[in-house]
């Protein structure tokens, strides 16, 4: 009988969550003692001492599958866990992700792909994708722990800062979201044409009609807005409602459709959803476009729809001079002394940052166990009731100086004093620190479709930034060696 060799107890053939082995090959090159830099090394040795990192990550790749122990062999936790670091410490795509580790002997042993078959791009897409924001926030937190357990943080001084991180969208107009609504409800009914097996019936091709109305809309001048804008916004309209129309006669129209596969009947009822949806979402374009441009309404900004790809996009602003309005997600991030962001949080809307006051000291209590001693933010933290909180939780030195309004003089000596003017210095800190993960990990636009990959990217960057700073600080704990006198 020829074949494997027959065992008590089988291994499986194939696994998506064992680890391999190292072969022949890994060993002889790690005596070559080529090592990785000194960051990369430091975050090599820590997720090589925290396991518990890496389970929570195998529970969400092992989620909904049958047996994950069978079957084609995926990348495993480890591997995920630290290609995703590697990926925002280096702040790269992931074809240039796949290439690097493929070309580089030290990224495949810090990745743990070593001599074995690295997959393409898109197997790290997918493997990134069944992550959800949930885990990275509770490998974040463990993260944090894990350095107050190694003596590298105290939670003494916090430090606050609200940020907005772009979705990646155009400047939305009235006139560009039509456009964005016919041409991307036309492709799809095409797809669909191309997989039914009699096509598409009783659908017209409008994209041509509407680019030409809303080109003419864009090249206005202020001048001829106020005579031709009303006409034009009209037909557009009238274009769109059309082809939403036709769409749901489409989709209704292909119901039960037989005589196709299995696989084309997945592919088309895909296509029947998408139709729907992003209908849906021209009915809001349509229904807002009419309200503001021929009714003249005013229309709430929570009501608006500002891209059809990424409808959860918030407008957000800030007073910002040279950028007064911004698309995308307000997000909270709370600092330590030493760089660590214990606290973050992707907002829903535009609040108050003084509405985060309480709240993060909450959270800060629960995970030091004690509150701050400083806390440091700028004067969009500032109300009489958040400094009371802070005074209320017993917090040394509250230093958000006062927002509006006539100061008091016992406001302004403590402005004025030294400690406050230390803590204001020291708040200052979190501004580079948004500039590092804006710039060095890639946190400044989300290129990812969807709010939960939106929180992806700003989880998986502060992951990227908290692995780095404990790789620095236990790298400076190291004692210095010793020139040698001869």
């Amino acid at each position: 009988c020829f074949g494997r060799r027959a065992t008590a107890n089988p291994e499986p053939l194939m696994s998506r969550t064992l680890d391999s082995q190292l072969s022949f090959a890994d060993l002889e090159l790690s005596r070559l003692g080529v090592h990785l830099d000194p960051v990369l090394q430091g975050i090599d040795a820590f997720l090589g001492q925290h396991s518990d990192l890496v389970e929570q990550v195998r529970l969400d790749l092992e989620r909904g599958l049958k047996n994950p122990t069978t079957g084609r062999s995926g990348i495993t936790p480890s591997q995920t866990l630290r290609s995703l670091t590697l990926m925002r410490v280096k702040n790269w795509d992931y074809r240039e992700l796949r290439e690097r580790i493929n070309d580089g002997y030290t990224l495949r042993g810090f990745t743990q792909f070593d001599s074995h078959l690295v997959p393409k791009h898109d197997a790290f897409n997918r493997a990134f994708n069944r992550l959800t924001p949930a885990t990275l926030q509770a490998i974040n937190q463990a993260v944090v722990q894990a350095a107050v357990q190694l003596g590298l943080e105290d939670g003494k001084k916090l430090r606050v800062d609200t940020t907005v991180v772009e979705t990646n969208i155009h400047y939305p107009t009235d006139g560009t979201l039509l456009w964005d609504s016919v041409r991307t409800i036309t492709r799809l009914v095409e797809d669909l044409h191309d997989k039914l097996p009699n096509g598409v019936q009783g659908f017209t091709n409008r994209t041509r009609s509407a680019r030409r109305r809303m080109q003419q809309i864009q090249r206005m001048t202020a001048q001829q807005r106020q005579q031709q804008q009303e006409p034009k916004y009209r037909e557009l309209l009238r274009i769109t409602g059309q082809v939403v129309q036709s769409a749901r006669q489409v989709v209704e129209r292909t119901k039960g459709i037989g005589g196709i596969d299995v696989l084309a009947g997945l592919v088309i009822d895909q296509l029947r959803r998408e139709i729907t949806s992003y209908c849906d979402l021209a009915d809001r374009v349509i229904d807002q476009t009419r309200r503001r441009v021929l009714l003249g309404e005013q229309v709430p900004s929570e009501q608006k729809v500002y891209s059809i790809f990424e409808p959860h996009t918030d407008l957000i602003k800030r007073g910002k001079v040279l950028k007064p309005v911004e698309f995308g997600h307000k997000v909270f991030l709370a600092e330590s002394a030493q760089g660590l962001i214990t606290d973050y949080r992707v907002l829903k809307g535009n609040p108050a940052d003084s509405d985060h006051v309480e709240a993060s000291l909450e959270r800060h209590q629960q995970t030091f166990q004690h509150p701050p001693e400083w806390y440091a933010g700028d004067r969009g933290f500032y109300s009489a009731d958040n400094v009371q909180r802070c005074r209320d939780a017993e917090v040394g030195e509250v230093c958000i100086p006062q927002r509006g309004g006539k100061k008091t003089a016992e406001q302004e000596a403590l402005e004025r004093s030294r400690a406050f003017k230390k803590a204001q210095r020291f708040r200052v800190g979190i501004e580079g620190r948004i500039s590092v993960l804006f710039r060095g990990r890639g946190m400044k636009r989300c290129r990812a479709k969807g709010r939960e990959r939106f929180e992806m990217l700003v989880g998986a960057a502060v992951l990227a930034n908290n692995l780095m700073r404990i790789a620095q600080l236990l790298e400076e704990q190291k004692p210095k060696r010793r020139r040698s006198a001869g």
